[in-house]
């Protein structure tokens, strides 16, 4: 087991995720998770191999898909968004967001947003650095894509970049990243 749990990451704007349990067993593969968005939330972005499920515990959340008006949801209330299904949420209300959910199945999202969350941190809350987002997005995109990102950057800019990282030895502290599904 790569975490213990509960394993909690900051990305140093105020957005914090928590990964209750890992469930894995013959029968199923899932992350309970616990989120807290301070005033934002993630970018447009797909899982193409998982679910992903998020219900209102405080606060007021936003959710859209392409094409569609944002719908609101609060307390007690449950959003689910099914593997390949674009979608991004937010904090829509003035107080922290406050959601509990899973991600099934689990595969590699954990590694992704905990070295995301990482390198955000370490770039001053903002955005993770860009060699990272190049290397964890580029390895892991069967798996999920940020559909913000434009495609001549993902094709063109993003092998440059981890091109010029791997010369520097950026990719090194992804040694232990785990294989892509």
């Amino acid at each position: 087991m790569r975490y213990n749990y509960p394993h909690t990451i900051e990305n140093g704007g105020g957005e914090r995720l928590t990964f209750i349990r890992h469930v894995k067993d013959e029968n199923e593969d899932y992350l309970e998770v616990e989120n807290i968005q301070p005033n934002a939330g993630p970018p447009m972005h797909v899982h193409y191999k998982q679910e992903e499920s998020i219900t209102v515990v405080k606060g007021k959340i936003a959710t859209q898909i392409p094409g569609e008006e944002p719908k609101y949801y609060g307390p007690g209330e449950t959003v689910t968004f099914l593997a390949g299904e674009p979608h991004k949420f937010w904090n829509a209300g003035s107080e922290p967001l406050i959601g509990k959910g899973y991600i099934k199945p689990a595969h590699n999202i954990e590694y992704f947003l905990t070295e995301i969350y990482a390198s955000t941190r370490a770039n001053g809350g903002k955005r993770p650095g860009n060699f990272d987002t190049a290397y964890l997005t580029t390895k892991y995109k069967s798996e999920f894509e940020m559909l913000e990102i434009p495609s001549f950057v993902k094709k063109v800019i993003f092998p440059l970049t981890i091109f010029i990282g791997k010369l520097q030895g950026k990719h090194h502290k992804f040694k232990d990243a785990p294989e892509h599904i």
